[in-house]
């Protein structure tokens, strides 16, 4: 019997379960490989230590930097108490250059007296110029070297690599002993984040305006069922709708977000996805069974008060589960038949069996 039902607005299709990251871990420096910390295939936590490079050759780098460091102090403070003494050299100096001259001027002393006390002033001034060209320069010097030690500092942090998510690792594709380079083309593990998870998915593209309109202020649900076993099913959100339709097959592509606490979704499984736009309210629903192909399209058998049957060609909606929404040709209360329309014909008597359905047998 047509029944009056509200009925989710949903947009079926298969969809693919991507990682929502994929993690290829290399090394940012160059060693021999001396720990893998995990097990191929495991769980990881974020900051989890994955490997460890040997760090002997960075350790020592970072004693050298620092070794420099300690030199270049020590020659900035001796170029600052060269300076030092140097200045306090020149007032004296200064003061006999200026003192000779006016002795020189009353011709008590000679011009070559005057002569060596000026020059021995001048070299002082050269003198403490050059000092002070020695700090700077000893100043540069320890600011290199600060350099050097935070990038030895930094090397050496490299030898110990750690998860930067949470997620499930792969298989070991660098083993323990090898010797690895910086940057390598072959990452040492690869990890999935499989919390959250992601399903892709493509519908056409007359849905696009339908979709947008409907997700407009709120998250879409969507729910995914996987093939190999419709019970089990998870439930998520739309959360990506691309910003192109394929203009080869008029697709747009969707992702929705689920969380996987359960680790139901696993990457590259074939899922079958149902988003739901929203609720149709009072509509017509029969049996799926009851909707056969006809001449003009899809028709029904409807059960006349005589108990004879005649067809009626329907427009048919959406279909869910074991009920279809008849969106025209079929009134509320109408009774259809469900069951051997193969021996029917119109106006082919009918009689309801015990079980509540309607037998095609002719009286």
């Amino acid at each position: 019997m047509a029944a009056q039902e509200s009925m989710p607005i949903e947009v079926h299709a298969v969809g693919t379960v991507e990682a929502s990251a994929v993690i290829q871990v290399k090394s940012q420096i160059s060693g021999t490989l001396i720990r893998v910390a995990f097990a191929e295939g495991s769980n990881v936590n974020e900051d989890d230590l994955l490997f460890q490079i040997d760090p002997r050759p960075y350790e020592e780098a970072l004693r050298q930097a620092q070794a420099s460091l300690k030199r270049d102090s020590a020659l900035l403070n001796q170029a600052q108490a060269n300076l030092a003494k140097d200045i306090a050299q020149s007032k004296s100096l200064q003061a006999d250059a200026e003192r000779y001259a006016q002795l020189a001027k009353d011709g008590v002393v000679s011009k070559s007296q005057t002569d060596q006390t000026t020059a021995a002033a001048e070299s002082n001034k050269a003198s403490i110029n050059a000092d002070e060209a020695a700090i700077e320069s000893a100043r540069a010097a320890l600011e290199s070297d600060g350099t050097a030690i935070d990038t030895a500092k930094l090397n050496l942090s490299y030898c110990e690599i750690h998860s930067p998510v949470s997620g499930r690792v792969g298989n070991v594709l660098v083993h323990q002993g090898n010797l690895i380079a910086a940057n390598s083309a072959t990452p040492l593990v690869t990890i999935n984040r499989l919390e959250p998870i992601w399903v892709s998915f493509g519908v056409p593209e007359e849905h696009l305006s339908t979709i947008r309109k409907s997700a407009e202020g709120r998250q879409l649900p969507v729910t995914v069922s996987l093939q190999n076993d419709p019970a089990q099913k998870a439930t998520g959100a739309l959360s990506v709708i691309d910003n192109t339709v394929d203009t080869t097959t008029g697709i747009i592509r969707l992702k929705a977000t689920f969380n996987n606490k359960d680790r139901l979704l696993w990457p590259g499984q074939f899922v079958d996805a149902a988003l739901i736009l929203g609720t149709q309210q009072n509509v017509v629903v029969v049996p799926a069974e009851a909707v056969q192909p006809g001449l003009r399209g899809q028709m029904v058998y409807v059960v006349k008060p005589d108990q004879t049957v005649e067809t009626r060609t329907v427009t048919v909606g959406l279909t869910r589960g074991s009920k279809v929404v008849i969106a025209k040709g079929l009134k509320l209360g109408e009774t259809v038949v469900t069951d051997g329309q193969l021996r029917l014909f119109p106006g082919a008597r009918i009689r309801p069996v015990p079980a509540g359905s309607i037998d095609s047998q002719q009286l």
